[in-house]
């Protein structure tokens, strides 16, 4: 039965060759028999520009191309590669999409995001997100020296941790998931009772009413410690969870 791949959160990075290599035999193994491949934000770690000559980007960028010569591979940004651009989608043959995208998933209208959107009671994180969001910013911070694009990406990545551990730590972790009121609204907004989302690292799948009918939220896993997808055909929506080896 003909059926379509979903991952994201992958944050791929040289610091974890486990994550790479079970990225690597996902491409080889799940996806080519699938329609289609859609990434939904977050494959790296960081990214600091297309002009990065990591060696490890230019693999990955060579077996994600393999994999679209066979079947579609779709991408959203996700707050940690929204500066990735179309030099990069084009040497991996990936092809960029909005931050909101409705598809039609085998007759059944879909709304696909990355998801940091809906977590509107991160306020902090929102004004943040409001600045990278803008063409100009983006542009400007491209416009940086690569070494000094590193420093910011690594500096940035220090405060994400602590505003976590900070979070965490006054019990107040609630607001990194998505705000509840916020859900029904974007999908009524886009007219869909289906919506596909990572970002909180809660991998699940929610039943909720919108419009007054029956609706589902799937939430894709991390990778951190399991290579996590959600498989969907015209009969059922699974998601899958295989654990990483100890690295």
């Amino acid at each position: 039965m003909p059926y379509t791949l979903f991952i994201a959160d992958l944050h791929l990075s040289a610091q974890r060759p486990d994550i790479t290599q079970a990225f690597l035999a996902f491409l080889q193994q799940q996806a080519p028999a699938a329609d289609a491949l859609y990434i939904l934000g977050d494959l790296f770690e960081v990214w600091i520009g297309d002009d990065n000559p990591e060696p490890l980007l230019a693999t990955l960028a060579q077996a994600i191309k393999q994999l679209s010569e066979h079947i579609p591979v779709y991408f959203i940004h996700g707050n940690r590669d929204f500066l990735l651009k179309q030099a990069y989608a084009k040497r991996a043959g990936m092809t960029l999409l909005p931050p909101h995208q409705v598809i039609d998933l085998y007759g059944t209208p879909t709304l696909i995001m990355h998801g940091d959107s809906l977590c509107t009671l991160d306020i902090k994180y929102q004004k943040f997100r409001r600045w990278w969001d803008q063409p100009w910013w983006q542009s400007l911070m491209l416009s940086l020296p690569l070494w000094y694009r590193q420093h910011l990406a690594a500096k940035a990545r220090r405060k994400s941790a602590q505003a976590k551990a900070s979070y965490q730590a006054s019990g107040s972790a609630s607001i990194m998931d998505v705000t509840p009121e916020e859900v029904p609204r974007v999908m009524a907004q886009y007219g869909v009772q289906h919506l596909i989302h990572g970002h909180t690292h809660r991998p699940a799948v929610h039943e909720l009413t919108v419009n007054g009918l029956a609706a589902k939220r799937y939430v894709l896993g991390d990778w951190y410690t399991q290579s996590s997808y959600l498989k969907v055909s015209a009969a059922a929506r699974q998601l899958f969870f295989t654990p990483l080896p100890e690295h």
